[in-house]
């Protein structure tokens, strides 16, 4: 299949060489020769007429224009594969491939209980599984390199659209010793915004737990990578955070460390849901999925009922 002379295998090696920063690794990723690459990349910066990248001694970067070059050959290639599969797809719901991304703060918590379910009622389903920020996933969804994200709105759903799938209250997590883990009734007015310890930017939960820690002006003197992080800190007395219900195991966490509250204001949480482009043919696979994952959510949480 060729256009302008290209081929789908020379956008694979536009892709590769994005990804990897490097013309040699990116040839031993497409399993061919650093020469073979290279011409298959200098063909497509002729066809189009611009230098898609930026070469120096340390390393190879998508110039600017190469950078919606690299997006569009994405795009291209998950059509691409989205044809292929066509066959494979129109004879059962959920066969064949199918790209899933998910949360940082959702994603663990949720598979743990949903996997074995969707495994064992859609067999000839091609799972793969990506995790990472809100902003960075939905634009992998948008782009056509995820069929489907879960996250937790609000978020930008221009030419998206969302199944909820369950509301997950928060608790609050305390260091053992600390005077909140035996105050009868905590309310989230009460709470100290200089001692939450929360995640870093990008997560969507940290801007839910400033809203409600003191205004999104705050800001926090200790941050975590993650989730579990988080938890360690708590555990290691640096502060209170919120934490969502499915991350809960217990009462207790981390040997007894932490102490789980519920909060006075026990309407307090989220909402979890499955994004989708609202362009997409075969919705029907998006609504099984969100069945599957609504239907097992994680302990605490509520399923929203319906899709």
């Amino acid at each position: 299949m060729t256009f302008r002379g290209l081929s789908l295998r020379d956008l694979e090696y536009v892709v590769a060489v994005a990804d990897h920063g490097h013309f040699g690794r990116a040839a031993e990723a497409c399993r061919v020769s650093q020469p073979s690459l290279s011409s298959g990349v200098r063909k497509v910066e002729d066809a189009i007429g611009v230098r898609v990248f930026e070469r120096t001694s340390r390393r190879v970067m998508p110039t600017r224009v190469g950078e919606e070059v690299v997006l569009r050959a994405r795009a291209v290639l998950a059509a691409a594969a989205r044809m292929m599969d066509a066959g494979v797809e129109a004879t059962a719901p959920l066969a064949g491939p199918f790209a899933l991304g998910a949360i940082a703060t959702v994603g663990p918590y949720l598979f743990a209980h949903s996997l074995a379910p969707l495994r064992e009622a859609y067999p000839e389903l091609l799972l793969t599984i990506e995790e990472g920020l809100t902003e960075h996933l939905l634009t992998r969804l948008r782009e056509g390199a995820l069929d489907a994200v879960v996250l937790s709105p609000p978020i930008d759903d221009h030419g998206l659209e969302l199944i909820p799938l369950y509301r997950e209250p928060f608790r609050l997590a305390v260091e053992a010793q600390s005077p909140l883990a035996s105050t009868p009734s905590v309310h989230v007015a009460d709470l100290d915004p200089a001692g939450a310890v929360l995640l870093e930017e990008g997560h969507c939960l940290r801007d839910q737990a400033l809203s409600l820690c003191g205004g999104t002006g705050h800001r926090p003197r200790h941050t975590a990578m993650s989730l579990e992080t988080l938890k360690a800190m708590v555990a290691a007395g640096i502060g209170y955070s919120l934490v969502p219900a499915g991350a809960v195991p217990g009462e207790t966490d981390l040997g007894g460390l932490v102490r789980y509250r519920v909060l006075a204001e026990e309407k307090i949480g989220r909402t979890v849901a499955l994004a989708y482009r609202r362009s997409r043919d075969r919705v029907d696979d998006v609504r099984r999925m969100a069945g599957i994952l609504r239907d097992h959510g994680p302990p605490g949480t509520f399923a929203i009922a319906g899709l």
